[in-house]
This record gives structure tokens, sequence and C-alpha cells, in this order.
């Protein structure tokens, strides 16, 4: 089992830039690919990045392409999401999690092909 703990959300203003952290428990962290999630109110849970076990390969939504930055430390158990040019419609809660998918599976998982998920931390975007 993998427990995930994010930090790292605020308030900013819009230009703005966060950087979010997901901390892991247990020493199998380097097996699970990590995504990062956004759900904002009275929306769906949607796809922000994911990075494989290795680090290898990376995967974004469009929206966010060019702006963010998924990267992950093994050794500190952590994986990270670096956000630049922040935007009020990227307010939301993100949510980090992981799951042990091919890569190339990993390029099209949803939420439900995740099997752990941390608690979230909010992002707030003012304009």
């Amino acid at each position: 089992q993998v427990q995930l703990v994010e930090s790292g959300g605020g308030l900013v203003q819009a230009g703005g830039s966060l950087r979010l952290s997901c901390a892991a428990s247990g020493r199998t962290f380097s097996r699970y690919n990590m995504g990062w999630f956004r759900q904002a109110p009275g929306k769906e849970r949607e796809f922000v990045a994911a990075i494989s076990w290795s680090g290898a390969s990376t995967y974004y939504a469009d929206s966010v392409k060019g702006r963010f930055t998924i990267f992950r430390d093994n050794a500190k158990n952590t994986v990270y999401l670096q956000m630049n040019s922040l935007k009020p419609e990227d307010t939301a809660v993100y949510y980090c999690a992981a799951n042990t998918l091919s890569a190339l599976r990993l390029r099209a998982a949803g939420p439900s092909d995740y099997n752990y998920w941390g608690q979230g931390t909010q992002v707030t975007v003012s304009s």
C-alpha cells in the first residue's frame, strides 16, 4: 500500500507560480506511476499530468502543457507539480494518485485507473 500526502497549495495571483508536493509512504514508491488530478466545484475530477515510475515518460493535459511540469525524486519518495503562469481557471483541489500501469496505458489513464489517492490540496488563483 501507498499513502499519499499533498502539500504546497495556496492562494496566488494570476500569472504566479506554485509547486505542489506529494509525499508517499512505503519503500516501493519507485514502482508506482504517479499522477496529478484536479477538481473544481461542480465539475468532475480531471487529469492534469502523469509521470512513469522511472520518470522517463510524462504526460500532460492540453490545458496545462507548457505551464506545468511534473517530476519526481524517488530517493525522497516525492512527486512534484510545478505550476507556472497560473490562471483563474486552474483553481481547484489538486490530488496526487498512484498506479502500476504500463507506461503505454499510463498515457490514457483516468481516475479509475489509479489505486491510491491523497486527500488533496486547494489551489486558488485570483484574477
